[in-house]
């Protein structure tokens, strides 16, 4: 998909595009993404999300939040991970 040119701001943004496309994704460096994409960057990204409010439901971020410090909430690359795999268009391949 490297000849794409779609502007993807949130995570519904991006499985909306899945339901476009019929393809194998390989993720490259996959296990550097999980890293990445783990338990800091996703406390991060849901802080945010109730600092700014308005249009983010912030009792349900608060709760995904909740649930991620527990030790029971998903990491973006999990989330990432569920939204392509319900595409069955879609194979997904970790490297």
């Amino acid at each position: 998909m490297k000849d794409e040119d779609w502007k993807v701001r949130t995570l519904d943004g991006f499985d909306d595009i899945l339901y476009r496309v019929e393809t194998d994704i390989t993720w490259k460096d996959s296990q550097k993404s999980k890293e990445d994409l783990g338990f800091e960057l996703t406390k991060e990204f849901y802080e945010n999300k109730i600092r700014q409010g308005k249009p983010f439901n912030v009792q349900l971020i608060q709760q995904k939040l909740d649930e991620l410090i527990a030790g029971n909430g998903q990491t973006l690359f999990e989330i990432l991970i569920e939204i392509i795999e319900s595409h069955k268009n879609i194979t997904l391949i970790l490297e």
